[in-house]
């Protein structure tokens, strides 16, 4: 069964899910907005399936003291995850009863929502906070990027993934444009905070920008880049955002007298806030 859902708003957008009898929906906490009184809500430290996953993406079944206690095992296991990864430690659950019911949800900053549609075929990646509710036959998890883009990639070091079927709504900050890499010769760089989600299939990778030359200084010491570029590349879906929240953080703090960075920023930055 689809999840009816409408995106409305201009500067900060929401989602209006109409929920069936037997549909349920999940959100991260802090993300639910409203909902008809016949919408129930429950709050589980436990992913979609609340229990250890097999490498398949199957529940573990198990009955007696075992089965609970690997369901336990399972449910420590995410939270752990959830809670190196800076995540939410809970989710909340929401589904109908006695008819349709609609509830809302949002993301924290100003900007656009979108939609994706799960086949089963290919998993989605998206930034750390992008998501914001699923079905619950879309399974939420962690991805370690590793190594050298780990340790170089900033915001792209943790990446939130969705596997299996149905509909999984994410958010981002500022407008979003789609982009498929193959369009552009295989191969884009783009500033790290501007990347929302991209499909599974598309490689992900950081690269210095220039040579420790004087141009290479410029670039990092000037350009309000930093060091590095995101790269991407493949055949595939890639969503980025108009707005990262380093930009937006440094625009409220010269708003409040705060930033005393000057036209230079960076490495010139006297703020010690």
């Amino acid at each position: 069964m689809t999840l009816q859902q409408e995106i409305v708003g201009n500067a900060m957008q929401m989602a209006v899910v109409s929920l069936q009898p037997g549909q349920t929906v999940y959100c991260e906490a802090g993300k639910f907005l409203f909902k008809t009184s016949n919408v129930s809500m429950e709050t589980r430290l436990s992913g979609p399936g609340g229990g250890q996953q097999s490498q398949g993406g199957q529940q573990s079944q198990g009955g007696g003291m075992g089965g609970m206690l690997r369901q336990a095992m399972g449910t420590a296991m995410q939270v752990g995850q959830r809670a190196l990864a800076g995540e939410s430690l809970a989710f909340q659950y929401f589904a109908a009863t006695g008819g349709e019911g609609t509830v809302g949800f949002a993301g924290v900053l100003p900007g656009e929502m979108r939609a994706l549609e799960l086949n089963g075929t290919r998993a989605w990646f998206a930034e750390k906070d992008a998501f914001v509710a699923a079905e619950s036959t879309v399974e939420f998890g962690i991805a370690w990027q590793g190594g050298r883009t780990g340790r170089s990639g900033g915001e792209g070091f943790i990446l939130e993934k969705f596997t299996g079927r149905g509909t999984v709504i994410i958010c981002g900050a500022g407008n979003f444009i789609d982009l498929n890499p193959a369009d552009f010769g295989g191969r884009i760089e783009v500033d790290t905070g501007c990347i929302v989600a991209f499909e599974e299939g598309i490689e992900y990778g950081v690269q210095r920008i220039g040579g420790l030359n004087r141009q290479g200084m410029m670039n990092a010491v000037f350009g309000g880049e930093g060091l590095s570029l995101a790269t991407l590349e493949g055949d595939g879906r890639v969503i980025l955002q108009s707005l990262t929240i380093e930009g937006l953080a440094n625009a409220l703090k010269k708003a409040q007298g705060g930033d005393k960075q000057g036209p230079t920023g960076g490495l010139f930055s006297t703020h010690a806030g």
